[in-house]
């Protein structure tokens, strides 16, 4: 099931730092990043094997997940000490973007086409 998760962050007069570590239940195979997007939807797919970790590092950008079991949510993601753990059943969208969005994808699995469910439960 899709999850927010904050990340740690350390605060000071110099500016924020945030880390990523230990916090993983995957190594990381593939890391992307998603900008510049028109009014348009993006993702629209599950995975067989691929698990996420979604983070907007500029910008805000809305998640609509569901999985299975038929439970669903809109996750809004804008800030970038805030992530959402992505599972491969949970069928996800990615929408809304403001005009400063990038949203950066932390993946446990190669690029597959073969990977992609495009079947909605």
């Amino acid at each position: 099931m899709a999850k927010i998760i904050k990340i740690p962050t350390i605060n000071d007069q110099t500016g924020s730092l945030s880390v990523i570590e230990k916090m993983l239940n995957f190594s990381i195979k593939r890391v992307y990043f998603i900008y510049n997007t028109k009014d348009m939807a993006r993702g629209g797919h599950r995975h067989k094997k691929t698990k996420q970790l979604l983070i907007c590092v500029s910008g805000s950008c809305d998640v609509f997940y569901e999985n299975n079991k038929k439970e669903s949510n809109t996750f809004l993601l804008d800030k970038p000490n805030k992530c959402l753990c992505i599972e491969p059943s949970d069928w996800h969208t990615m929408q809304n973007f403001s005009k400063n969005c990038v949203l950066l994808v932390l993946a446990s699995e190669y690029y597959d086409k073969n990977d992609y469910i495009n079947e909605r439960y």
